[in-house]
């Protein structure tokens, strides 16, 4: 994480130390680097500059309005999942028609707003869905542009929760089944078929799973169109991993190079869906030791960060680096094998689990790394804690994106009815 790194014994987000926010919001807060965010677009938008394009960014990774905004000016399109996420990406400026909409669910008011907004198209997981869009798209006397997700029951080699391209997700049309699916499309006719999709998981850190799955696609892209159907648009989905510990994975270049062979005859436009991949380094959590709790086996340090804030280390045992933000130049200072935890009531409630770290004292700070994608956009108010500040820094400046709720905004839309008063 270039882009936050000690300068004068303090830990900065480029030219800010982080110090300097948590003395003026508080803590815990998320703190976002506009370089990293930048550069890690550009990065992925270049990797592909010889062949036509969208990135589509996976808005559901971190959906604040001011990030979506940074996006929008560089040109992305947006990958989303839900009528909020449609909304986020409508105000922060992305073009309707640089819109996809995912997921397997979407209601009917979804359908009917994303229609009303010309999104680019609808990815597709069922034949229900494609009925029901189908149905809509007619009472609104409109034709929806689909794409079907297909899963080609490839293994990304992630996390099961964050694996969705084999036959036992709940993700996608079966390979199986795609032919048939993609027939029954040409049969409703307020449909357009302009697009295949596939997406197999999150965190890949190798490129073999999403070449073979889009081998796969390719073949089912020439079967169409020896039943007529033309593709207009290959949505490869994202999942490019990052760095969180000691992983590899792969860059946009080295995606590119992998794909390229494959799609360059292609008379289509390529869609990714990158989330992670741009986000996940360009964000830390900013947290304060409380307390040390030290039982017979075990050693606690207690922040005022927890699984409420970030939830991933207690959904997913996932990992991210906890370092001081004031940087332990004594080799002197005490080190043990800790867990760090905070204060939400339950057992799950951890940020790192027999940590070996320096033995930071109540009131300094530690920065939790890697903390920019499925930090914030998974947040709660478990236990009633209001949501934590995000901050945006830009060279020497920084600016609060999200202000820290307050206990009045935790009761915020309640009524208490007339027989209870």
């Amino acid at each position: 994480m270039p882009d936050f790194r000690y300068q004068d014994g303090e830990l900065h987000c480029e030219a800010v130390p982080l110090r300097a926010i948590a003395d003026k919001v508080g803590t815990p807060c998320y703190v976002y680097s506009h370089a990293t965010l930048l550069r890690q677009f550009r990065s992925f938008d270049s990797a592909f500059n010889e062949i036509p394009h969208l990135v589509a960014y996976a808005i559901k990774a971190n959906s604040n309005l001011a990030l979506l905004r940074l996006l929008a000016r560089e040109g992305a399109g947006a990958d989303i999942v839900s009528g909020g996420e449609l909304y986020r990406a409508l105000q922060a400026g992305i073009e309707p028609r640089r819109i996809v909409f995912a997921g397997v669910g979407k209601s009917d008011d979804e359908i009917r707003y994303a229609l009303k907004t010309d999104i680019l198209m609808f990815n597709v997981e069922s034949s229900a869905e494609l009925r029901a869009i189908d149905r809509v798209a007619g009472a609104m006397k409109m034709k929806a542009r689909v794409a079907l997700r297909i899963n080609p029951d490839i293994d990304p080699k992630t996390h099961p929760y964050i694996s969705t391209g084999l036959k036992k997700s709940k993700f996608g049309i079966s390979a199986e089944r795609a032919l048939e699916e993609f027939k029954l499309a040409t049969t409703l006719p307020h449909l357009e078929i302009v697009g295949v999709h596939k997406h197999i998981g999150s965190q890949l850190t190798q490129v073999s799973p999403f070449v073979d799955a889009l081998k796969k696609i390719l073949l089912l892209v020439e079967q169409l169109a020896g039943i007529g159907v033309r593709i207009r648009h290959l949505n490869v989905g994202g999942g490019l991993g990052i760095i969180y510990q000691d992983e590899t994975p792969p860059q946009p270049q080295d995606l590119a190079q992998a794909i390229a062979p494959l799609v360059k005859d292609l008379k289509c436009m390529l869609i990714f869906e990158p989330g992670r991949s741009i986000v996940g380094n360009a964000g830390v959590l900013v947290t304060k030791v409380l307390y040390h709790k030290a039982n017979p086996d075990k050693t606690f340090l207690i922040v005022d960060a927890a699984m409420n804030d970030l939830i991933r280390p207690a959904l997913y045992g996932a990992y991210h680096e906890i370092t001081p933000v004031r940087e332990a130049r004594d080799k002197l200072k005490k080190r043990v094998l800790a867990d760090v935890v905070g204060p939400v009531c339950e057992s799950g409630d951890f940020l790192a689990k027999d940590r070996m770290m320096p033995l930071s004292d109540p009131g300094e700070l530690l920065a939790v790394m890697s903390a920019g994608a499925y930090g914030f956009s998974m947040a709660s108010n478990y236990n009633s804690r209001p949501r934590v500040a995000e901050v945006l820094v830009r060279g020497g400046e920084f600016h609060v994106i999200r202000a820290r709720e307050e206990y009045a905004d935790l009761v915020r839309g309640e009524t208490i009815p007339a027989f209870l008063n």
